[in-house]
């Protein structure tokens, strides 16, 4: 800018500028994260400026929610967190994105799962207790495809997609910038919680190596302390060990600042097993019954490897972008037990129905039960590519035009397995069980210009997108799903993970077309507003209009109100529209069939379901930061989230419902199926939540401390359940329509508040710190297995032959000692809050090397038991079939950890 008049001009991308001055001005040049720079012109024509950095601002300097360019944190009119993943993720036993990100961010939250089908095989997150398809993902901020994969059973965020973090390599992130704020009004569907905006790096000449190793040390409810016996699986002392190693560095591209950026990673990790040794439940209160159900319960293994790569290239007035990676993931799960006493027909037998034991699959306890334990595999490869250019025009404009592609393949395998209604044949016990992929390609073109008067700074954005989306489902080898005819009923299809028949199969196609508007005004007495508005057609299901405003008010140099409200949308994926999938079974001695049915199907049509439509929300935040001292920040947003028309996956309704409505049973019946579910615009659900941060950095001669409190608080509500008019006869179907324990399913998606305590501190070149995390309370339903008996035949709540259907619509079960169906219970399962306890200690033998050691979950916390406390003779009767659901900080316990940081 020069000082006398005011006039200035933002610089391209590798520092060039022209701009008029006189001999004797001066210009005072800025750059967000460094200190601002007085020159005089003195005549000169071409000037070489170097700046020095402000280190603390310079790391908190944020792209997303802003097409102006970098604003430093506390100065954004809407919550944004940046997270320096690579520091994050060195002192601790986490080895993967999203299981840091789970510790390190206030509103994110993620759970491992077990016993949830492909759900076991990949990791989502989600922000403010929203379902990981309502989060928008961009890598450089340009959007990035979601998984092929959709949550069906046991799973959180059932019924939804998502995009996996673990998805590419570590190593190649830079940074990661939360934007806790709805944003579809600026980056299109999918941000109605918030964006995950993943920066690349840029280093070139520097090596950067990390490798390490990690363990589970659960000396209470490790299997392996319960292998009397011969009634669980069980590996060593020490499970689920993972093996680490990533590599990143940077190259030159020519002379004029072009650059590229490589990064491979490698991760190795081995199954848990977790059990509950001590069965006498009526005298220990931390017993319960013998798990037969899931003999093996636990975390899956995981083998995964892929690169990345971050490309810049100056091209005369332009810059050429590219990056993209590969990525490819071979995971191993346990599926539930199968048990010859209690379903012969899932085992191998012989022309005389006798068992065909199989001793490198199946196993015989000490009290005589033969069973095995089915493995589902997967294997899953990822990989994008995104190109463009990037400039500024010699109107001052700055553009963007990209190209980014993406597509994600899911591939199921059974091994270990049967198809049992092959008689007198163990031939084959690994099957290809088929699955789904997912295309995703982005075309952008954006603009940008800002205009400086004396009192204000105003940018305006506008740009274009084009969207192509393409799913498919591929079938398995016949034996996986097919039903051979046999005299013993059998159970056709491969045990575990039954493959996709023909009738699933589709290959599915729609376009999007969006175009959004931005205006940004900044004025000088302390005043920031930020408009936005964007329009997007989808060629399947029709157009959308959202909007946002947001403004920040500079109350001193120190503090800042800021606030937003926004109407937001999410698409109903093609995951959703099209996911098909038919289980096949022995019922009264015929083969019957069992369909998750997509949209378009009949007997969906037949049952008064509609084409599915867009989730809307508005979205409302409120909050203020606060630099009390040079090291120490504070920042506060309360917000709001209202959705309309949230995506859920239905009960199962079946054929031989005599009250369901004719035409919708005869459909079923039609078609040879027994029972069916499926995807609508059910739910409407508030979240109210706070979002707490503060930040204290100090730093003195050779030392530093650090001390970071970060929390969210939040409460989510159903407030309506929209049933078809033809399932909303009854109780029962209404109820079977959307049970009291998905209700309560929904409402847990993450704890009532989630609390982080950091404590880091160097001294000269040995370091360590204490991380305290507090998860809050929730509550679950089971499925239910009793009834209130004075309420017998009423057709409401109480009902045994609804309540202890095995449905979870107002769950009871029988108190411990009796069965009458008098002495009932709430079948309510209750987790109280906790604290884990993360330490570490780190030494720098070098500039080059440091070594991190250390414990995560320090005094091995688990979360309660999911079983009522006075009926754990029903033990199980939960979503995992184990001792715990997948809720708080995961069941596995004490983590061991060391790694070793090269920087070269």
């Amino acid at each position: 800018m020069v000082r006398s008049t005011r006039a200035g001009v933002v610089t391209t991308d590798n520092g060039s500028f022209t701009l008029k001055a006189s001999a004797s001005d001066v210009l005072e040049v800025s750059r967000i994260g460094y200190k601002t720079i007085s020159v005089n012109v003195n005549g000169q024509s071409y000037i070489s400026i170097s700046f020095e950095s402000t280190m603390e601002e310079l790391g908190q300097i944020v792209l997303v929610g802003s097409r102006r360019g970098g604003r430093v944190r506390t100065e954004s009119p809407v919550p944004v967190d940046v997270i320096n993943i690579n520091q994050a993720g060195a002192p601790t036993a986490k080895m993967d994105l999203t299981s840091i990100l789970n510790s390190a961010a206030p509103s994110f939250n993620y759970n491992k799962q077990s016993g949830a089908d492909g759900a076991d095989h990949i990791d989502l997150g989600t922000l403010r207790g929203l379902g990981p398809d309502q989060t928008l993902v961009l890598i450089n901020g340009k959007r990035r495809h979601q998984t092929a994969f959709v949550g069906l059973f046991g799973t959180r965020g059932r019924g939804n997609s998502g995009a996996d973090l673990n998805a590419f390599p570590q190593s190649a992130v830079d940074r990661i910038e939360i934007l806790r704020d709805g944003a579809s009004a600026q980056y299109g569907s999918d941000a109605m919680a918030g964006v995950i905006n993943i920066i690349l790096k840029k280093d070139v000449n520097h090596w950067n190596i990390n490798a390490g190793w990690s363990g589970y040390y659960d000396k209470k409810f490790n299997a392996y302390e319960s292998r009397e016996g011969n009634q669980y699986y069980y590996s060593h002392p020490i499970d689920g060990g993972t093996f680490a190693l990533s590599v990143n560095n940077g190259f030159k591209l020519g002379n004029k600042g072009g650059l590229i950026n490589i990064s491979l990673d490698f991760l190795k990790q081995a199954k848990t097993y977790r059990q509950v040794g001590d069965t006498n439940i009526m005298t220990n209160p931390d017993a319960l019954l013998l798990n037969s159900g899931r003999r093996s319960f636990g975390d899956g293994s995981v083998t995964s490897g892929g690169g990345m790569f971050n490309m810049e290239l100056p091209a005369g007035k332009a810059t050429f972008y590219s990056f993209g990676g590969y990525n490819y993931k071979a995971s191993d799960a346990f599926a539930y037990t199968r048990n010859w006493s209690a379903r012969p027909d899932r085992f191998p037998v012989n022309n005389s129905g006798a068992i065909i034991y199989v001793p490198s699959i199946m196993r015989t306890s000490s009290d005589g039960e033969q069973y095995y334990n089915p493995h589902i595999q997967t294997h899953i490869t990822d990989y994008s590519l995104a190109a463009g250019f990037k400039g500024l025009s010699s109107g001052g404009w700055s553009w963007d035009a990209s190209n980014t592609l993406g597509r994600n393949d899911f591939h199921y395998y059974g091994d270990k397995t049967f198809n049992a209604s092959i008689l007198n044949s163990v031939a084959q016990t690994h099957f290809d069980d088929g699955g789904f992929n997912f295309l995703q390609n982005t075309t952008n073109f954006d603009l940008s210009k800002s205009f400086e008067t004396a009192s204000r700074t105003s940018t305006f954005a506008v740009g274009v997108e084009f969207r192509y989306e393409r799913y498919s489902i591929y079938k398995g080898e016949e034996a996986s799903y097919k039903g051979y005819s046999n005299p013993f009923d059998q159970a056709p299809g491969s045990q575990g993970f039954p493959g996709f028949s023909p009738s699933d199969v589709v290959n599915a196609n729609r376009t999007v077309e969006g175009v959004y508007v931005d205006y940004e005004n900044s004025w000088k007495s302390g005043w920031l507003l930020d408009l936005a508005a964007r329009y997007e057609h989808y060629s399947d299901f029709g157009s959308v209009v959202t909007g946002k405003a947001a403004a920040r008010y500079k109350i001193s140099p120190k503090f800042n109100l800021r606030g937003s409200v926004s109407t937001g949308f999410r698409a109903p994926s093609l995951q959703q529209i099209n996911f098909s999938n038919t289980l096949t079974s022995f019922s009264g001695g015929q083969l019957v069939q069992s369909r998750i049915a997509r949209n378009d199907d009949a007997i969906t049509q037949a049952a008064g379901i509609p084409e599915l439509k867009d989730e809307t929300s508005l979205n409302g935040s409120l909050g203020f930061t606060w630099k009390a001292i040079n090291n120490l920040t504070f920042t506060l947003d309360g917000y709001m989230v209202k959705v309309k028309d949230r995506i859920v996956l239905s009960g199962l309704f079946s054929a031989d419902d005599n009250s369901l409505p004719n035409d919708f049973t005869t459909a079923l019946d039609n078609i040879g199926v027994s029972t069916a579910q499926f995807f609508d615009n059910a739910v409407n659900t508030t979240n109210y939540g706070i979002d707490i941060v503060v930040d204290y950095n100090k730093r003195w001669l050779n030392k530093s401390f650090r001390a970071l409190l970060t929390g969210n608080i939040q409460d989510m509500s159903i407030d309506e359940v929209h049933v078809p008019s033809k399932l909303n006869d009854s109780y029962l179907h209404r109820k079977t329509f959307f049970s009291d324990r998905e209700e309560a399913f929904l409402i847990s998606s993450a704890p009532k508040a989630k609390l982080a305590l950091n404590l880091d501190y160097t001294c000269n070149k040995l370091g360590g710190g204490v991380h305290f995390i507090y998860y809050g309370k929730m509550a679950t339903k089971g499925f239910g297995w009793t009834g209130l008996a004075s309420r017998a035949g009423t057709g409401g709540p109480g009902d045994p032959d609804i309540s202890g259907s095995f449905t979870g619509i107002d769950p009871y079960v029988d108190i411990d000692g009796y069965s009458d169906q008098v002495h009932v219970t709430p079948e309510v399962f209750r987790y109280g809050g906790k604290v884990t306890t993360d330490i570490f200690l780190s030494y720098t033998f070098s500039k080059k090397a440091t070594l991190f050691i250390g414990a995560d979950n320090l005094f091995n916390v688990h979360p309660d038991f999911a079983a009522v406390p006075n009926a754990r003779y029903e033990s199980f009767d939960n979503e995992t079939g184990g001792p715990w659901e997948s809720v708080q900080m995961g069941f596995n316990g004490l983590r061991l950890f060391s790694r070793l940081v090269l920087n070269f």
